[in-house]
């Protein structure tokens, strides 16, 4: 595995609680991310971006005076486009696991999810007893694929990471390729709202930590994210975030 050396030089506490950063360019937040429709986390709209994550990250560079920029990539490439040197995080529904702690390090959790099993309407699919046998989709890069082995007999149709994960197996599950999609459960439940001919099955309770990928030995860049988080949970902008854009899910924080 390539060495991944720190690219962010410093960052001190001011008197008055702001911080002086260096980031990979001054003022600056480079955001490694996916301009893929994830909503309700994030999302493009005539330009913008938006939901729970870029309000999020908006918020918490706003306590460290950093403008966040960001930048797309398909979600295989994350951790490689982070050890380049060009960038400061990937900040884009990161499940916080030990593959991923190899790659990073992750600050403490701005959000805790579960996962779904999403369905074709008249599918007979309700638990998880009733997938045996069943083509299931599922990201070959998702922390979603550890579960497998705790379900039933069935065959798991993997889907690279690209730009347009979520839309390819959608389309699969429409097309009748698969019978199955396991996802986080907040996107499953937006393609549930916007298409009347899925639903989803069922969720899966797993309460798994997103955090924000910072390169290894990066510990002020480290610290300073995790300050802004835990001023905005302390204040309750956090909650008031969520629930602007996740309000069918009680806030864990």
């Amino acid at each position: 595995m390539e060495t991944l050396r720190p690219i962010v030089a410093a960052s001190d506490r001011k008197m008055d609680g702001s911080f002086s950063l260096s980031t990979v360019q001054p003022g600056k937040l480079r955001i490694i991310a996916s301009g893929f429709d994830a909503r309700p986390m994030s999302y493009m709209d005539e330009g913008r971006r938006l939901g729970y994550e870029p309000a999020t990250a908006r918020a918490v560079c706003e306590k460290l005076g950093l403008e966040p920029v960001w930048y797309d990539f398909p979600l295989d490439k994350f951790y490689s486009q982070l050890s380049s040197g060009q960038y400061d995080v990937v900040w884009f529904s990161q499940p916080v696991t030990q593959k991923r702690r190899a790659w990073a390090d992750f600050t403490r959790a701005y959000g805790r999810f579960d996962v779904a099993v999403l369905v074709r309407d008249e599918s007979t699919i309700e638990a998880v007893e009733d997938l045996k046998e069943v083509r299931l989709g599922a990201s070959a890069d998702s922390t979603e694929l550890d579960l497998i082995n705790q379900l039933p007999d069935l065959e798991i149709v993997e889907f690279p990471g690209s730009d347009r994960l979520l839309p390819e197996m959608i389309e699969a599950l429409q097309a009748k390729t698969i019978d199955a999609v396991l996802d986080d459960a907040l996107l499953l439940l937006a393609v549930e709202a916007m298409n009347p001919d899925l639903r989803v099955a069922f969720e899966i309770s797993t309460q798994m930590p997103f955090g924000i990928g910072v390169v290894p030995g990066n510990r002020e860049l480290l610290d300073a994210l995790n300050y802004g988080l835990n001023q905005l949970i302390a204040e309750g902008t956090l909650a008031k975030l969520w629930t602007q854009w996740i309000p069918y899910k009680p806030c864990p924080f």
